[in-house]
């Protein structure tokens, strides 16, 4: 029998969350019913050793996203889930990678304004589906945005995107090997649901996407 898959895509900012209609207590609604036994989380494994060793340590740079802490973690916690974090930065060059950084002030200033267009465009997109940026008409709009971005910096974003991505996807997998007969659900940003959805429908398991 094939391992049983499925991907979540999140919103990081609350006020976000609740403007586009997709809040904890709809994560939740979705994680219960999927019933995973092990989750892989977009969470450094850095990150989530220092929530181990100290579970109100926050606001160090790098920490785990709000709906780790405030759902996802607990939850774990609660139903006696096993969490697995799959994130990768390098947090003291990250900065030295903002695709926008080597171009003058001017121009700077305009690719700015088209990334804040390009985002307008995935959240535009919040109606399509059953959970909000978890449908084809967002992956679309995010794939071409960060195509985009790669046109602009293919340097910065491969460092950025290409093969933080690769290493989160990777680490999904040997979660998913490691596990052959759990039920796994990843929870990303929804950002990187394209890419997962990519990468892991050509695995031997029942990938569930969207949920």
């Amino acid at each position: 029998m094939k391992p049983v898959v499925g991907i979540l895509g999140t919103i990081h900012n609350e006020s976000l969350r609740e403007q586009y209609h997709c809040s904890l207590d709809l994560y939740r609604e979705v994680i219960h019913r999927f019933k995973p036994d092990l989750i892989c989380g977009e969470v450094h494994p850095n990150g989530w050793q220092k929530y181990l060793n100290n579970k109100q340590d926050r606001g160090y740079w790098g920490e785990p996203a709000s709906e780790y802490w405030e759902l996802i973690f607990p939850y774990c916690e609660e139903q006696g889930v096993e969490f697995v974090p799959i994130d990768w930065f390098e947090l003291d060059v990250w900065n030295d990678f903002d695709p926008f950084m080597p171009f003058p002030e001017d121009n700077r200033r305009e690719l700015e304004k088209q990334d804040d267009e390009w985002f307008k465009r995935q959240m535009d997109t919040w109606s399509y589906g059953h959970i909000p940026f978890n449908s084809a008409e967002f992956d679309q709009i995010t794939k071409q945005k960060y195509e985009w971005m790669y046109e602009i910096n293919p340097t910065a974003m491969n460092f950025r995107w290409i093969v933080r991505n690769q290493i989160m996807i990777q680490r999904a997998k040997n979660a998913i090997k490691a596990n052959p007969h759990q039920k796994i659900l990843c929870v990303i940003g929804a950002d990187h649901n394209y890419l997962f959805h990519e990468e892991l429908k050509s695995e031997q398991i029942l990938l569930q996407y969207p949920l």
